[in-house]
């Protein structure tokens, strides 16, 4: 396994950490918890692999996975940096705390190396974190219960060198794979002031775990597409680690080989890659960009939504995925086929897209199975 710099904390990461968002399940809907007999053998593989990262939540695998993580670290407790995180925000410090407590609890520890605020954006963080949760959060450091305040962030590119600049958190987990680069500068920019970053999502949240004819063959030397994923994130210098959230133990040996090897991304592959993406970028963007200027729609349709699972197949080769969250537009009725051609949209699109027959397009796409 090869390690990494975690930021200013001066710890000494792998570069490869195991998400703990994903774990088999057993048994339907509330009652369904994570199935130790398979998890469990698979985080232990990880440690002995190299990994040396974890990270969970409150809310993961339906309240279950910090107890699971927990069940798995014992005995390995001091060789493994724990990520784990706060969802509260709001006015209750009880609950706050409660939450903690209970992440020690479940963690089977007296202490959270990398304690985060779960998801914060700027305005959360100026209007929440400022004059309240980060009081909470410091007290917890004071008291030796965590080590280090970081968060995960879900926001807008320019909100990221902004929450850098604030010096408040050490670490932040993000968004970046093959499909989404729009954090690509604000990383180098928390490299740079010496804020840890980790990756969420590397495969695309399961996107780019399949084949794709658009992705295959870009670097001969690589031969599926979840491993050049994966290499494209770790062929970042910029990242500390790079989170995979893993289901299968076949998953997980996959990972650690890629995680492993010595095996870089020269200059010239990533060229090569990003070359590629380019192309990728101006022909999804030559069909919507995603402004949102179409919106709201009288018929309640998801435009945007729309086309961007469009894309997900058309461009990105991604169809399985595409078709499966378009039911979901479907089910919402916000799809496609709610369009009643009323031409509201075709005045607000910047591209002057024929919007209603490009929705109709798209839907006869996504909803063919």
């Amino acid at each position: 396994m090869l390690y990494r710099s975690l930021g200013r904390t001066g710890l000494r990461v792998s570069q490869l950490g195991f998400g703990a968002m994903r774990l088999p399940m057993q048994g339907e809907g509330e009652a369904a918890r994570v199935d130790r007999d398979l998890a469990i053998p698979m985080m232990h593989r990880a440690f002995d692999g190299g990994i040396n990262y974890i990270d969970t939540a409150v809310m993961y695998c339906n309240h279950d996975s910090q107890q699971a993580v927990g069940e798995a670290l014992r005995g390995r407790r001091d060789r493994i940096i724990v990520s784990t995180k706060n969802h509260c925000y709001g006015t209750d410090e009880k609950e706050w705390w409660g939450n903690l407590e209970n992440s020690l609890d479940r963690l089977q520890t007296d202490h959270i190396d990398i304690y985060n605020h779960h998801g914060i954006n700027w305005k959360s963080y100026t209007e929440q974190v400022v004059p309240r949760v980060g009081d909470w959060m410091q007290k917890a450091k004071d008291q030796g219960l965590i080590r280090h305040i970081c968060t995960s962030f879900h926001d807008i590119p320019s909100a990221l060198p902004r929450l850098v600049d604030a010096g408040y958190v050490a670490l932040i987990t993000l968004q970046y794979n093959l499909l989404d680069r729009r954090l690509e500068d604000g990383i180098a920019y928390a490299h740079e002031k010496g804020v840890g970053v980790v990756v969420m999502g590397p495969v695309g949240g399961g996107r780019l775990g399949v084949r794709s004819d658009v992705f295959d063959g870009v670097l001969p030397q690589v031969k599926r597409v979840p491993e050049l994923a994966l290499r494209f994130v770790l062929s970042n210098p910029h990242v500390s680690v790079a989170l995979s959230g893993m289901s299968t133990m076949p998953q997980v040996e996959e990972n650690l080989a890629v995680a492993s090897d010595t095996f870089s991304l020269t200059e010239a592959d990533q060229t090569a890659i990003r070359e590629h993406l380019a192309r990728l970028e101006r022909m999804a963007g030559s069909y919507c960009t995603g402004c949102g200027y179409c919106m709201p729609c009288d018929s309640g349709v998801d435009i945007p939504g729309v086309f961007e699972r469009y894309n997900l197949g058309r461009v990105y080769g991604i169809w399985n995925d595409a078709r499966k969250t378009y039911r979901w537009l479907q089910n919402n009725k916000r799809s496609g086929e709610m369009c009643t051609e009323c031409g509201a949209c075709l005045d607000k699109c910047p591209q002057r897209l024929p919007v209603p027959e490009l929705l109709k397009e798209a839907h006869s796409a996504l909803s063919a199975f």
